[in-house]
């Protein structure tokens, strides 16, 4: 049920109309790679948790806890955005303002505040970095450059993107250090046939 029937354009509508109108100005290459990292870039952070979970089978079984935490902590940040956005019902600034966007303006009803691509993104960059801080210097700016993407394709407010990337900040911040606390666990499945899942030898 959808509670206040959230308005956003009185905040940010100005910078949302000036960078979507920057984006029909801009060469169709250029905008063509933005709609590739915006519909598909969060395949990015999955590849970097596969890769953090490969060195974490040479660490310590709180490293791979933490790890193996990662797509649970995602999955609990889009949840938690999921019922922001339920109770805020934003429509989205293309269908409120009516612009020309680089991408198809999603229905009426599917709401934009806050940005679930942003949320994920974040989640994903911050349970990184505090897992392994060289995938997070890549996880990090990739988020950002997401949730930029999202204005620039019209899908999203500047507000809607903020608002996500600290909901997925906050909720990784403050789950993934609690991962740690099943270490005990890694370290049983370490001396089962499970080994090669969670050690390197």
């Amino acid at each position: 049920m959808n509670h206040l029937a959230f308005g956003g354009a009185s905040i940010d509508g100005g910078p949302y109309t000036r960078i979507t109108a920057l984006a029909q100005h801009t060469p169709h290459g250029v905008n063509t790679l933005i709609t590739y990292w915006t519909d598909y870039g969060l395949a990015l952070f999955a590849v970097l948790m596969l890769i953090g979970w490969w060195r974490a089978r040479h660490g310590a079984p709180g490293a791979m806890a933490t790890v193996l935490a990662t797509p649970l902590v995602v999955v609990a940040a889009f949840l938690v955005d999921n019922l922001v956005k339920g109770r805020f019902a934003e429509q989205r600034p293309c269908q409120t303002l009516h612009t020309v966007t680089v991408e198809a303006c999603p229905g009426l009803g599917d709401w934009s505040f806050p940005s679930n691509h942003s949320a994920v993104a974040a989640a994903a960059a911050v349970a990184l970095l505090l897992c392994d801080r060289r995938l997070g210097r890549i996880a990090v700016p990739a988020a950002l450059l997401m949730a930029a993407s999202r204005i620039w394709v019209g899908a999203h407010y500047p507000h809607d993107v903020a608002v996500g990337l600290l909901v997925g900040a906050l909720i990784a911040g403050g789950l993934t250090p609690l991962a740690r606390r099943a270490a005990p666990a890694v370290d049983r499945l370490r001396a089962t046939r499970l080994r090669p899942l969670v050690a390197a030898r």
